[in-house]
């Protein structure tokens, strides 16, 4: 007869009676070693230049006018990928923004528009990315963009940022004709990296970014720049951090 520990420790005498055991549950599995990173264009490519130009043109309500454009932006992509019409990211940008301007009852002339959209094309890095991106690579790991932008803004933004041979992998999701969160948008960096899932670390600006991310299957590390709440969508991210420093810190603490 086979006994399991159950049978056994109640066989054992009256000093284990009444004792309730947890239910057995199999260990969990060893986490994968990383061996790539994906990053959205926007924990690299800095933003700020566009959003303080939008000051410049309108003053004292340049971050109304920025924060309208950021929200319409997202809603547009989402919008219209759920509509069947896609539209790539430069359009729905520069529709946002003629809506953003309309909303808070800005004049836009079409030169102002040309600037601001622009200024898109003139992204830098951030002060932290370029070194931090030098040690990653320095350890071996594979590094590319996963961006709802299209080719030529990234394009634009890595030689901006002299970002060349940087990256393994430049991905825009106007390939797919989508935009994250959809699933498939983040099985680009599972086929072009042949790598699975697991062993790639995913680099999200946004919340709902992380959050797409982790239900697609990555591992995903919350570069949270703006200190903005967790989404409610019950998909936390396994690390969070402000900076670069934060995000090698948790690659290297992962291993």
């Amino acid at each position: 007869m086979i006994l399991d520990r159950r049978t056994l420790l109640a066989g054992a005498g009256g000093a284990v009676a009444g004792v309730v055991l947890p239910p057995w549950t199999d260990p969990p599995a060893p986490r994968r070693p990383l061996r790539a990173v994906a990053f959205d264009a926007f924990p690299i490519l800095d933003p700020r230049p566009v959003f303080g130009l939008a000051e410049t043109l309108f003053p004292g309500k340049g971050s109304a006018l920025s924060d309208a454009w950021r929200t319409r932006q997202f809603e547009y992509q989402w919008l219209r990928a759920l509509m069947g019409r896609y539209e790539d990211f430069w359009r729905t940008t520069e529709d946002a923004l003629v809506y953003a301007a309309a909303l808070l009852k800005l004049e836009l002339p079409l030169d102002r528009r040309a600037q601001l959209m622009q200024a898109y094309l003139e992204l830098g890095a951030w002060p932290d990315a370029g070194p931090a991106l030098k040690t990653l690579k320095e350890r071996g790991l594979r590094l590319a963009f996963l961006s709802n932008m299209t080719d030529r803004l990234l394009e634009a933004g890595i030689k901006n940022a002299g970002l060349q041979n940087v990256f393994n992998e430049v991905l825009s999701t106007d390939r797919i004709r989508s935009y994250k969160p959809d699933p498939r948008a983040y099985q680009m960096g599972v086929d072009a990296l042949k790598l699975p899932r697991e062993e790639i670390l995913f680099v999200s600006f946004a919340g709902w970014d992380a959050s797409g991310a982790k239900s697609f299957g990555y591992p995903v590390f919350w570069l949270n720049r703006l200190g903005l709440p967790p989404e409610e969508l019950g998909l936390p991210p396994d690390g969070s951090g402000r900076d670069f420093t934060d995000l090698v810190r948790y690659i290297g603490a992962r291993g």
